[in-house]
């Protein structure tokens, strides 16, 4: 299998981003760390240099829904490592409110960063991997895309649900034409981050530590679609696909 030495992530300030980094830094990868706290991002840099010697960490400060910022980003970090291998796009917002009761500005803040943001970050990557002729797109999805989600939930599942097609999108597109990148859609389930910090308890949810486990196993596998961690997700994930829209909604 390939080795994907030099790896850029995003949303890496905190959370699955910031978790991830460590991981990678810990199996030895170069990292293109950006987000929009570049303070914690500095603080994390030094951290990773000084346990880990012998890896490059480059950091750059970017707002996802800055589309012009993520193409002079992603080509920045391009110039600083030589080359990327792999692209994980991992920033996104959690926050939404019931469709119709006066909140559309958090729900398109959300559908823009999950959605929109996304789609530029997706379009900066494989713009480098098809001048490269090689890479690795991973997209942070989410188990919401399986259904349309209830209240709060409504806007972050949907904008989700269409990152999720846009990746399979994106390697269909590689598949039919025989191009050698590799897309990998991730759908984490709860586990443990500053986003989920306020959400209800819930027996299903996971430490951040196992979660990420999960997630830097199943991108180096580089399959084209994993529910992290597996169990419980991926039988649950089968049965928000196949259960009733109310039973599925009543458990959400």
């Amino acid at each position: 299998m390939t080795v994907r030495k030099k790896i850029l992530i995003t949303g890496a300030s905190s959370g699955l981003g910031e978790g991830m980094a460590r991981a990678f830094a810990a199996r030895g990868r170069d990292l293109a760390l950006c987000a929009r706290r570049t303070d914690r991002l500095h603080v994390l840099r030094e951290e990773l240099l000084a346990t880990h010697p012998g890896i490059k960490v480059t950091v750059r400060e970017l707002d996802v829904n800055d589309h012009d910022q993520v193409f002079e980003v992603f080509r920045g970090f391009r110039t600083d490592l030589g080359g990327l291998d792999r692209v994980i796009v991992n920033a996104g917002l959690g926050k939404g409110q019931p469709i119709g009761t006066g909140r559309f500005d958090a729900n398109l803040q959300t559908a823009q960063t999950n959605f929109t943001a996304a789609l530029a970050q997706c379009e900066a990557a494989m713009e480098i991997f098809r001048d490269q002729r090689a890479g690795h797109l991973v997209v942070i999805s989410s188990m919401s895309a399986m259904r349309g989600m209830p209240r709060n939930l409504t806007t972050y599942a949907a904008s989700k649900a269409g990152l999720s097609a846009l990746a399979e999108g994106i390697r269909a597109e590689m598949a039919a034409t025989r191009t050698p990148i590799a897309v990998t859609t991730l759908h984490p389930g709860y586990i443990a981050t500053d986003l989920s910090a306020g959400a209800a308890k819930t027996p299903l949810m996971t430490s951040s530590e196992k979660g990420v486990r999960a997630m830097v196993k199943a991108i180096e596998r580089e399959g084209a679609d994993a529910k992290v961690p597996a169990w419980p997700w991926v039988p649950v994930g089968f049965l928000m696909r196949h259960l009733p829209l109310r039973l599925v909604t009543k458990a959400s």
